[in-house]
Formats: structure tokens, C-alpha cells, sequence
């Protein structure tokens, strides 16, 4: 009768405190923040860094094309002279210096951009613009699919944590009663042993999946920008339950990316960029034009002399052989690299497309009642051992697969709604 009451206050502490659920690093980390994902993903595009340095980049690109637009300043020149005085009796001024009967000559000078050069470069500069425009929309991308994906398997690893922590919290009051009965002859001390091995295995175990649940928040808190705060996710759960691939059909999904995919449109507009740096290399080989008009008070064979002309580079040696050569080098490097990236984005597509299917058919062969056939079945398994019709290696070898069931579970669900979010990120578009 005696070993029945022990056996009881064994079963009981095995039940208690089953509800509670994960709390890590206390010690570090005392405020809460609960986020769904609409908020977080607010609060992302709001505070990230990273996003706000690359609108400032956008702006310094917008800012090169008003220069590129500016025509360049005309340029003056003048001089007086002698600043030593001259002294020639055979001149018709035989004395002067800087103050008297002095030399003054003045230019004014204006250059004069053929070949279309300034067209050019507003072109480019507006080219580079876009450029940072679409880098932006890209560090958004995939920093969105960080939160996302961080979001997510913060759910699902928090979801696992509480298994781990039920059944730490059952095994340690276990333990404390075992210890409580050592000596006294009515446990036998190999099942001591075994459930403190369990124990040990958990807690090893359950430290690794905290450590990783932390790792995750760690990236999550970077990524939002927010200091020292333990993160609740609050997922819509029914929006997830209802997420099927089997509307999507790969080339629609494939035509979207490559309207939308910014890493794409970037090299497409690298691409754009070469060829028109191809065509400014070509202008600029060919001299620009500068444009002058002078004064000459006294220094020339009449008082008072004017004139006008022009200047140029003559393109004997240097006509920008090197940089043409380069420029369309470019051209193919890029258009290379552009091909790339389509086949690239192709097989992404396909093998994201091919994962949601393969993880919709394991979700969709999970029972939905099993969850709740071994709450059904944890109240039987709890009769029998206080019955003594099972013993307690059964009992917490039931606990064990009633673990590795919901881990599994949370794996499935969490591979199942990453490749969900694969074909968000590879489509470049919210296709979920």
C-alpha cells in the first residue's frame, strides 16, 4: 500500500506543471516583445540601417544626375603687367611698370561638348539612379526574407521548447521524489539511473534548441533593429493552415520573376549601363571644342586688340583606344552574368516549387486528430501505470515518443511554410 502511495505522488508530480512554457536567458533579456508579422515587418522597414543607408545612397545617385545635367562653367583669364618695371628708350613708351602704362589682356574661354557627351552622362547618371533603386528594393528582398524565415522558425523552435520544457519540469520532480525515496528500498535503483539519464539527455538536448531559438533572435533583433528584448512571434496560424502550391504553375511563377526578381532587373541594368559607358568611351575620343574671345590692350601690332577662336586636342595618339576596348568587354561581361542569373532564378523557381509540393503532401498525410489522440492516449497510459500495468520505463518512453511526435511535427510545419517563403524570395514578389 505503501509503494502505491509513492508510485501516486510520482504520477502526479509526472503531470504538473505542463503548461508552462519557454522562458530563456531572464537573466539577460527582462522585456517581451510580441510581434505578429504585418508589425514586424513594419517595424523592419522603419528602423533597419542598413535600409536607411541604402535610401541615402539613392539619393546621392539621384543627386549626380543634376550634376551630369549642369553645362560646364566658361572660363576667364586676365593679366597686367610688367609687375618688373621696363625701361626702352626705342619704345613708344619707355618707362612703365604695373601701375603705369601697363599691359592688360584679358580671355574669356567657353568649352564645348561635341558627340553628344553630356546627353550621355545624364544617361548614365540616370542609369546609376535606378540602379541604386533596384539595390535598395534588393537588400529589402532578402532582409524580409531573413524576418520572415527568422519569424517563422522562432514559432516552430518555441512551439518544440515547450515539449522540452513539460517534460524537464515531469522528469525533475521525478527525480526529487526518487531522491526523497533513496535508500528506502522501493525503487530500484537502475530505474533511478535510466529516467536521470532521460533527464540529462533532455536538458543537453533542450540547451541546444535554446541556444539556437536565441541565435535566430539574435539575427531577428539585428534585422528590426531593437536591443536586448525576448521575442514572441504571433504567427496567423489559420492563414498558414490554408497556404496551397497547387494554384501555381511554373511558368507564370517564372514570368513573375523575371519582371520582378530585383537581382535580375540589377544585372539587366548593369547590362544597360556597359552600353551606354560603350558609347560615351566612343564619344569621348573624339576632342571636344573650346571656344575663345580676347582682349589685348597694347601688346599686339595695334592698341586695344580683339579677337576670337577655338582650341582642340588633336586625336593623334590618344583616342581612347583603351577604355573603348574595356567598355565593350563590359558589354559581354554582363550580358553573360545576365544569363546567368535567368538560369539561375529558373532552377531556384523549380526547386522551390518542387519543395512546396513534396512538403504539402507530408503536411497533408498528418492526421489531424493525432495530436490529439495522444492527449487521449496520455490519460490511459497515466491510468494503467497507476494501475502498475505498464511500468515507468514505458510510461516515460511514451513522454519520449510524445517529444520526437511533435518535434516532427514542427519540423514539418516549419519546412513546409519555408518553402512557401523560397517562393517569395526567388518570384520577387508576395506570391503568399
Amino acid at each position: 500500500m505503501k509503494r502505491m502511495h509513492i508510485l501516486l505522488f510520482l504520477s502526479f508530480a509526472v503531470l504538473g506543471e505542463l503548461s508552462a512554457q519557454t522562458k530563456n536567458n531572464t537573466f539577460i533579456v527582462q522585456d517581451t516583445l510580441s510581434l505578429n508579422l504585418t508589425n514586424a515587418e513594419k517595424l523592419f522597414l522603419d528602423s533597419n540601417l542598413y535600409v536607411l543607408a541604402a535610401h541615402y545612397n539613392v539619393d546621392a545617385q539621384k543627386a549626380l544626375i543634376i550634376q551630369a545635367k549642369l553645362i560646364p562653367n566658361p572660363n576667364f583669364s586676365y593679366a597686367r603687367g610688367p609687375v618688373i618695371p621696363i625701361h626702352d628708350d626705342q619704345s613708344n613708351i619707355p618707362y612703365s611698370n604695373f601701375f603705369n602704362h601697363g599691359e592688360d589682356a584679358a580671355s574669356l574661354s567657353q568649352l564645348i561638348q561635341v558627340a553628344g557627351k553630356r546627353n550621355k552622362n545624364i544617361k548614365i547618371a540616370v542609369a546609376n539612379a535606378q540602379l541604386a533603386e533596384l539595390q535598395l528594393f534588393d537588400l529589402i528582398r532578402t532582409l524580409k526574407y531573413t524576418l520572415r524565415t527568422d519569424f517563422y522558425t522562432i514559432y516552430y523552435l518555441q512551439q518544440s521548447a515547450k515539449v522540452y520544457d513539460q517534460e524537464i519540469q515531469a522528469l525533475q520532480q521525478v527525480v526529487t521524489a526518487f531522491n526523497q525515496q533513496q535508500g528506502k528500498g522501493y525503487i530500484a535503483e537502475k530505474e533511478v539511473v535510466r529516467v536521470k539519464a532521460l533527464l540529462y539527455s533532455l536538458q543537453s538536448e533542450y540547451n541546444d534548441l535554446i541556444n539556437q531559438i536565441n541565435d535566430t533572435e539574435s539575427e531577428l533583433r539585428t534585422v528590426l533593429r531593437v536591443k536586448q528584448k525576448y521575442i514572441v512571434v504571433l504567427p496567423d496560424t489559420d492563414k498558414i493552415n490554408s497556404l496551397t502550391p497547387g494554384s501555381l504553375n511554373l511558368t507564370k511563377l517564372i514570368d513573375t520573376a523575371y519582371a520582378s526578381r530585383t537581382d535580375l532587373l540589377i544585372a539587366r541594368k548593369n547590362t544597360e549601363i556597359s552600353q551606354l559607358n560603350y558609347s560615351l568611351q566612343k564619344a569621348l575620343a573624339k576632342p571636344d571644342i573650346t571656344a575663345i574671345a580676347s582682349y589685348d590692350k597694347q601688346g599686339s601690332y595695334v592698341m586695344h586688340f580683339n579677337s576670337i577662336g577655338f582650341s582642340m586636342d588633336l586625336p593623334f595618339f590618344n583616342r581612347n583606344q583603351g577604355n573603348i576596348k574595356s567598355a565593350k568587354s563590359m558589354i559581354d561581361v554582363n550580358v553573360a552574368t545576365t544569363k546567368a542569373t535567368e538560369a539561375t532564378v529558373e532552377e531556384q523557381i523549380f526547386r522551390a516549387l518542387q519543395k512546396a509540393y513534396d512538403n504539402q503532401k507530408l503536411y497533408d498525410r498528418i492526421d489531424p486528430k493525432f495530436a490529439s489522440d495522444f492527449e487521449r492516449l496520455q490519460h490511459e497510459v497515466m491510468n494503467n501505470y497507476q494501475k502498475r500495468n505498464i511500468g515507468l520505463l514505458d510510461f516515460l518512453d511514451f513522454y519520449d515518443s510524445y517529444k520526437q511526435n511533435v518535434l516532427q511535427m514542427n519540423n514539418i510545419g516549419l519546412n513546409r511554410i519555408s518553402a512557401f517563403e523560397d517562393l517569395n524570395f526567388y518570384t520577387g514578389a508576395n506570391i503568399y
